[in-house]
């Protein structure tokens, strides 16, 4: 776990340090120096754009990870990433031209409730070739076990670039419009970075020869373009389907609220940038002790920290939601139902990485078309009768399945699962936790009320980490930087 470690606490930094930024937009610039309407509008977009993102990979960014370990020479990798760089233009430009030719027709359907859309779906297009495109090269570094510039690039470059947008707008520097065209330029800029670093890290050396085991790995591509979107459409499905549904300024709160709650997924997402690459060796290695052991870990410290992340984040929502502006308020009940969802999707540890560089990754395929058919249907039927709150009840409800799925197969198929004796008390010290402090707040400015709060409980929870000895990782790290 050392590497995994290192690079992992690198990311988390600077994912917290991007998560931070993103929360001074998300909950007071957006908020204050845009309209409703306006941020609702540019939610929309960049979940549109996500929806499409691995469908205009081809699912290289996953079939980089998975296969790349299966060539041991020079020129077999090169031939390999040379197919890699060229794969997604297959399915970027007959979709420009679909996009191209009916431009009129797909800004008619998306913009049936809200016709501001209309005027960005070109916008949409070159945001999702930006991801995309960055993706592959974030995985072409991945396999170097290069993962800390990159997620500086993927977590903390664009908010910093939408913070500067955001202050330019209030200034009366840029209008709205070239806001949005500003947002779709910094992707783009972040993108060539992206590539360049990548590049550096290992110079692509262009070679169009016979690639040994095609037909899988095109085969593994087709099957995660769908796969992948289908993960991208449980995640963003919500806000794309409220944008059609209710008036867009509805986007903008709940997008709020998501943001909050997200906050808890940040440990997962900086140690997945170092746990596929891993996972995927160990798997083409058949090295089982290795990944039993990678995966225990990672569940009980994704666990952990994400736990006590959750009970900042329930314990101080009240006083959170007093200093947003009023029309935010809604989303409390947001906040908490999909903060559940991503405090059981981390405890999952690298499942997920098992799963998609596994010889079962068809199943992936096949679990995730269901929950998102079943995610549209409860989005459908909750949406028009509960507004948002009803979208996040129909989230959370996919997710889980989802992940209850995943976690029983796993078990099925590698006789291996995640949890023990250290989870039931990690669980079981979250609901102590939670009950002692819900209740109880300070009568100081709500900023205040929040850093004390927090003090608090950090130490107690810790404490206690430590002394039920619950992850060994996390009680070195302890030990270390206390020096106890």
């Amino acid at each position: 776990m050392g590497i995994v470690l290192n690079q992992s606490f690198k990311n988390t930094i600077s994912t917290y340090l991007g998560f931070g930024i993103g929360a001074i937009n998300t909950l007071f610039l957006y908020t204050n120096f845009l309209t409703d309407q306006y941020y609702g509008l540019v939610a929309f977009l960049l979940s549109a754009a996500n929806i499409m993102m691995p469908f205009m990979a081809f699912g290289v960014h996953n079939t980089i990870i998975k296969f790349y370990s299966t060539f041991k020479t020079k020129d077999s990798s090169n031939r390999f990433l040379t197919w890699m760089l060229f794969l997604p233009l297959f399915l970027v430009l007959p979709t420009a031209l679909v996009g191209y030719f009916a431009y009129d027709t797909i800004g008619l359907l998306l913009s049936k409730e809200n016709e501001i859309v209309a005027n960005y779906i070109c916008h949409i297009f070159i945001l999702a070739i930006a991801m995309a495109y960055f993706e592959v090269f974030f995985a072409w570094s991945k396999v170097q076990l290069q993962t800390v510039f990159g997620n500086v690039l993927k977590e903390v470059f664009h908010r910093i670039c939408i913070m500067i947008l955001l202050c330019c707008v209030y200034f009366k520097y840029l209008t709205v419009n070239e806001f949005i065209i500003g947002v779709v330029v910094t992707y783009a800029i972040r993108t060539v970075l992206m590539m360049l670093y990548a590049f550096l890290v290992r110079f692509p050396v262009l070679k169009f020869g016979k690639l040994e085991n095609k037909i899988s790995i095109l085969k593994y591509a087709g099957l995660i373009i769908i796969a992948g979107s289908v993960s991208m459409l449980i995640l963003d499905i919500d806000k794309f389907m409220i944008g059609r549904v209710l008036k867009i300024e509805e986007v903008a709160y709940y997008s709020v609220a998501i943001f909050i709650a997200t906050v808890i997924a940040v440990p997962q997402r900086a140690m997945h940038q170092i746990m596929m690459p891993l996972t995927a060796k160990f798997l083409n290695e058949k090295n089982t002790a290795a990944l039993v052991d990678l995966y225990k870990r990672s569940s009980i410290n994704l666990l952990v920290i994400s736990g006590f992340l959750f009970l900042l984040i329930i314990l101080n929502i009240n006083e959170l939601y007093t200093i947003l502006p009023e029309a935010y308020t809604g989303g409390i009940f947001v906040v908490f139902i999909i903060s559940l969802a991503k405090l059981f999707d981390n405890s999952l540890g690298n499942n997920n990485a098992i799963l998609f560089n596994s010889d079962y990754y068809r199943m992936v395929l096949v679990f995730g078309v269901l929950l998102a058919v079943l995610a549209i249907v409860l989005n459908i039927v909750f949406i028009p009768i509960y507004g948002i709150e009803g979208s996040a009840f129909a989230t959370f409800m996919a997710v889980v399945i989802y992940n209850c799925i995943k976690l029983i197969f796993v078990k099925l198929k590698f006789k291996i699962q995640p949890f023990n004796a250290a989870s039931l008390k990690t669980v079981l010290l979250l609901m102590v936790m939670f009950l002692l402090y819900y209740f109880w707040d300070f009568s100081f400015y709500p900023i205040i009320n929040i850093m004390l709060k927090s003090i608090l409980i950090a130490l107690l929870y810790f404490f206690s980490i430590y002394k039920l000895k619950i992850s060994e990782d996390l009680s070195l790290l302890i030990k270390k930087y206390l020096k106890l």
